[in-house]
């Protein structure tokens, strides 16, 4: 059997997802793809370094996250620095001959990831944006509805992202805060993530017109909790857009949402049905067919619950189709689908082109919420 080995960069909270996710598949899915190894981890310290190595039994760390993209015995790198760092060490690896599992967002402007698309474009390795909430099983029961025609023609929808983490201005200022480093704010961090799920079952946006709002302007620094810096990054973006397929939406993503944790909803219309879903509630996906007969009393209409719970495509197998999901299982199932991608030759998805399309609709959003009125998509 084939063996992958891997190359973590960045040891955060992510970092310790993406781990937990290699350690993993080869409980969750029979036969596996392949076999990987978790060769070398870049951390921002030593501590950090050895902590990795102890907790996930990484082979060595390291603070050079060259050092992994150098080496002969890496196959994989994963990309879960910050987003700054994201177009170097994807044009590095890829034009190496490491396939690249990155995370959201692809760069910190189009321009970057318009670049990391024509610098990679002809090189051979696989490259994967973690934009993995495609893979929750509600999800891609929804996109097979809507391709099958059970909406019928779409009308309107409104999405949105919703966590209340910034609301505490003594939060001290991270990379994430930071506009150089991050290249945008809540729209960035977690309106990607709905983006991509909205282009995921209607495709492609034609228009943009946003509004975005920086309610808490200085926060503490953190060596320094006594001094204040300015945030130059958005708590709250909101969009009006219009879709390809002439259907109206709204978008909304925010990190001071009050009363939310991980609140993404999604809510279509169309002339025949409608769907909806709820990140809180994840293993439903509710669906409305108003070809229903609506009499007597109402007849047979009504929003109905389909159980998606675990009910993921074989090679799945554990732990079975009617336990509960959660949303460590959405990392797994994106990672196994890359691993499988590397392993049969095929094309990547989410890849670096949907990472710029969802880039592209973020840098309008942007446009329009500096400079007023409507944005056009594709940018020129």
């Amino acid at each position: 059997m084939k063996e992958l080995r891997v190359g973590l960069i960045g040891y955060g909270f992510i970092g310790r997802m993406h781990t937990l996710a290699y350690r993993s598949i080869p409980i969750y899915y029979d036969p596996i793809p392949c076999r990987t190894r978790l060769v070398g981890v870049c951390c921002t310290s030593e501590q950090s370094c050895r902590r990795a190595v102890g907790q996930a039994g990484y082979e060595f760390a390291t603070t050079n996250w060259r050092e992994l993209v150098q080496r002969d015995d890496i196959d994989i790198i994963d990309c879960c620095a910050p987003n700054y760092l994201h177009k170097e060490v994807i044009i590095e690896s890829i034009k190496r001959g490491k396939h690249v599992y990155c995370e959201k967002p692809l760069a910190r402007d189009l321009g970057e990831a318009q670049q990391i698309l024509k610098e990679t474009r002809n090189c051979r390795a696989k490259a994967q944006i973690t934009l993995m909430y495609r893979f929750i099983p509600a999800m891609m029961r929804a996109r097979q509805l809507i391709e099958d025609g059970f909406l019928g023609r779409p009308f309107s929808f409104r999405a949105a992202y919703l966590h209340s983490g910034y609301i505490d201005p003594n939060r001290p200022l991270t990379w994430r805060l930071d506009r150089k480093k991050a290249g945008g704010g809540a729209l960035f961090d977690i309106g990607s993530h709905v983006i991509d799920l909205i282009r995921f079952l209607l495709g492609e946006f034609e228009g943009v017109f946003a509004t975005s709002e920086t309610f808490i302007r200085e926060r503490p620094l953190p060596d320094r909790p006594d001094e204040r810096a300015r945030v130059e990054v958005d708590d709250l973006t909101l969009l009006l857009v219009r879709m390809e397929n002439g259907a109206l939406g709204t978008l909304e993503a925010s990190r001071v949402a009050t009363g939310t944790n991980d609140e993404l909803r999604i809510e279509v219309h169309g002339s025949q049905g409608a769907i909806r879903f709820n990140l809180m509630n994840p293993n439903w996906l509710e669906v409305y067919d108003n070809r229903e007969a609506g009499e007597p009393i109402g007849g047979n209409r009504g929003f109905k619950r389909i159980e998606t719970v675990q009910r993921y495509p074989k090679p799945a197998v554990f732990p079975g189709p009617k336990f509960a999901i959660g949303w460590v299982r959405y990392h797994i199932a994106s990672l196994h689908s890359f691993l499988v991608n590397i392993v049969e030759d095929r094309p990547c998805s989410p890849s670096l082109e949907d990472g710029v399309r969802v880039q592209e609709v973020m840098e309008a959003a942007y446009i329009s919420a500096e400079h007023g009125g409507w944005v056009s998509l594709p940018l020129k």
